[in-house]
């Protein structure tokens, strides 16, 4: 049972790990066709265009709206509500955008009807993740974030052993994800503002999340201070972030976030994760350095300004295999493929149905994705909308400590 899908927004991550995965999914005859809407037809040229994507998915292409032929002035802001009207019932959006405009854009593609995945972080306040919640069950419609941490298979041998009581209980952790100073220079110039977002609530909730994934532990508390800076083009953003996030068991999480990692450095960003816990007489631990993986690549075609890099081989690359072209794999893909067929699986759960049985169906099959808990929803993953929340909160208050129990609905 294919499934129609807009992907609304052409950015960065839609060119190295969304349309990379749509494309591959509609080889294999999961996804029907693909369209993508953005206000800008510059991006969208630029992905029709990519030499590194039409090396690798010479068959595949996509519908933009606007058509790529336009001119360059925007778009109307109120495009994607005409695309979205001219679906099929229960199609399926990617909203990639900017985290400020998710929650309107992931409301009105309820409205009209579709299943909806979206970038991390949800919303940025916990009062609208569970309005969404409730408007797409009461629908019967599917909402999966794409916090593709989750699906990296040393994540998920964490979840299983620490559920299993093999690490004991985690104590004290640090974390950090510094993704590369060229960030400065993109388009997160235009959107990444102080009045909109942060580093930790863009990339820093990827942790937060990853801890209450692997240990079951709620946050509790949030206390983020911030330094910012000036983008090229005068606006004015957090371009730092330190975070400590307190867990129900009073473990304790301390974050770093920035865009700064040097763009001539041998990694593409640095992150990674180390949780300290204890049980018993004894101690445990849990240590994933996530930019490399061991692998070191020095190249001598001149492809690259620093030629040698660390390659994480694990999150998203195009490797050959027995079709045409290149396929993606890694966890990024992983990601997109179980968000994917878990949104046509409730499709599937009412097939052939009246619709007088079929909400029923549809609204059982929304629950065990719930409560198995592999792939974020606002039902399992609401708290994750609630750190953002306070973050916020947070970030704009110099660094005060917030409660989620004091923004808790």
């Amino acid at each position: 049972m294919a499934i129609q899908l807009t992907l609304v927004g052409g950015g960065m991550i839609t060119h190295d790990q969304l349309l990379p995965s749509f494309y591959h999914l509609k080889r294999l005859g999961i996804i029907e066709s693909i369209q993508i809407c953005d206000r800008r037809v510059a991006p969208m040229r630029e992905l029709a265009e990519a030499a590194d994507l039409r090396e690798a998915f010479p068959d595949q292409s996509f519908k933009a709206f606007p058509d790529l032929s336009s001119g360059n002035e925007p778009a109307a802001a109120d495009l994607y509500l005409k695309v979205l009207a001219q679906m099929p019932p229960r199609s399926l959006v990617m909203t990639a955008v900017p985290d400020q405009l998710h929650y309107a854009m992931i409301k009105a593609s309820l409205q009209a009807g579709h299943h909806v995945l979206s970038v991390k972080p949800l919303v940025l306040k916990g009062q609208q993740a569970l309005e969404l919640e409730k408007l797409a069950y009461e629908k019967g419609l599917f909402i999966g974030v794409e916090y593709h941490k989750r699906f990296d298979r040393r994540s998920l041998e964490a979840r299983k052993s620490y559920q299993a009581g093999r690490f004991g209980q985690f104590r004290c952790g640090e974390a950090k994800l510094i993704e590369p100073w060229y960030y400065r220079h993109s388009n997160f110039q235009n959107w990444f503002t102080c009045e909109n977002s942060d580093p930790f609530t863009y990339i820093g909730c990827h942790y937060v999340d990853l801890v209450y994934f692997i240990t079951g532990l709620k946050p509790v508390e949030v206390a983020v201070r911030g330094i910012p800076g000036t983008f090229p083009n005068g606006n004015k953003g957090y371009l730092w972030s330190s975070a400590q996030v307190v867990f129900e068991n009073q473990g304790i999480l301390s974050i770093l976030n920035g865009l700064g990692y040097p763009d001539q450095g041998a990694g593409s960003n640095d992150q990674g994760m180390c949780l300290y816990c204890e049980g018993g007489d004894s101690g445990g631990l849990i240590h994933h350095n996530d930019q490399f993986r061991g692998v070191s690549h020095s190249y001598v075609d001149g492809s690259q300004k620093y030629p040698f890099r660390f390659i994480n081989p694990d999150y998203m690359r195009l490797v050959p295999w027995s079709g045409k072209g290149l396929r993606p794999a890694g966890y990024g893909f992983d990601s997109v493929e179980g968000l994917v067929t878990a949104a046509i699986s409730v499709n599937q759960a009412c097939a052939g149905m009246p619709e007088s049985k079929a909400l029923a169906a549809r609204q059982a099959r929304l629950k065990e994705i719930d409560q198995q808990g592999l792939i974020a929803t606002p039902a399992n993953s609401y708290i994750n909308d609630l750190v953002v929340e306070a973050g916020r909160q947070s970030i704009l208050n110099g660094g005060r400590t917030i409660a989620l129990s004091s923004i808790s609905a």
